[in-house]
């Protein structure tokens, strides 16, 4: 039984190693559960672009959004585990295990994770019409009007919306919510006007910054960020101790078979230290990070557990 058993998984991993070969053989999809233009949708086209140069097969972008990103994380986990359908993840992959009651998949179990790609912070912005430069003036604004001014985040579940939660219970000030489908529309509403507050991710905020469409207060990172080197973090310019992270990263359906996940890791390594396109992710407010598959299985986890006391602790809800 012994010999037999050995003899299968010799059979396997051999089965496996020419089936890697042989990938991809067709196109690959990337789901994208946000809207294009968004960080999420940037980092996937950087890649897509450059793994369809490396492997000769199409690398498609497919972006499903909706459902604070559930609804391309459930198409994506009933997909086959061949490797051709794969998930951008970003931390509303984490947050949502614990901030939506009941989901049609595990975000732990029912997922294959590959490598991170990126790290993001999200950077504090206001319409340029809000009398406050700074952490502590805008603290100062919210809390001369009470539940009166709106912020907007890339929707439910997002880590702009959570992070603001977090900022609210720290800050002991209060806004009202507007989820939108993504980062961009969130984006363009805070331009006009029609909310005056975000907690936009970098990339989706970066450009807006520069161009002064909107004012830079703060970033939710315990550095600043070389994208924008002069905007202080938002603990040390009036909330010590605030500190929150993003990471992007490419997962898989559940028992994606090890060699495929090994080649896609590889590409993907190489691809994200080529100067050319570490830089472009650095000037767009991402910040390569790269983590074996082991390591970011462990990240998710830990993930879930820290922003699961973050919806415990802020009370935050899905509106």
């Amino acid at each position: 039984m012994k010999s037999l058993a050995l003899l299968l998984s010799c059979l396997l991993s051999c089965a496996g190693g020419v089936f890697a070969q042989d990938y991809p053989s067709k196109p690959v999809r990337i789901v994208v559960p946000f809207p294009a233009g968004g960080t999420t949708d940037i980092i996937a086209r950087t890649l897509a672009q450059k793994m369809q140069e490396e492997w000769k097969q199409p690398v498609i972008v497919d972006n499903r959004p909706g459902g604070g990103a559930n609804i391309g994380a459930e198409f994506a986990v009933r997909s086959a585990a061949d490797g051709y359908t794969l998930l951008m993840a970003s931390t509303a992959h984490s947050i949502n295990a614990t901030l939506y009651p009941k989901l049609n998949y595990d975000p732990v179990k029912d997922f294959t994770p590959i490598t991170v790609v990126a790290e993001t912070a999200q950077v504090l912005v206001v319409h340029p019409s809000v009398a406050a430069t700074n952490t502590r003036e805008l603290i100062e604004f919210l809390k001369s009007r009470p539940n009166a001014v709106s912020y907007s985040s890339a929707g439910n579940g997002s880590q702009p919306h959570l992070s603001t939660e977090l900022f609210k219970s720290m800050s002991g000030t209060n806004m009202v919510h507007v989820p939108y489908k993504g980062g961009p529309q969130a984006m363009t509403d805070l331009i006009a006007g029609h909310v005056l507050v975000s907690l936009a991710t970098a990339p989706s905020a970066v450009q807006n910054v520069k161009t002064g469409k909107v004012r830079a207060l703060g970033v939710s990172t315990l550095k600043r960020i070389p994208a924008l080197p002069d905007v202080p973090t938002i603990a040390e310019s009036g909330l010590p101790g605030y500190e929150a992270s993003g990471y992007f990263g490419l997962v898989g359906p559940a028992n994606l078979p090890v060699a495929i996940v090994n080649k896609i890791h590889a590409t993907v390594n190489r691809i994200v230290q080529e100067p050319s396109v570490a830089q472009y992710l650095s000037d767009q407010g991402a910040d390569p990070y790269l983590t074996t598959p082991a390591q970011y299985a462990q990240l998710i986890r830990d993930e879930v557990s820290k922003w699961g006391r973050v919806v415990k602790s802020t009370g935050a809800q899905i509106d």
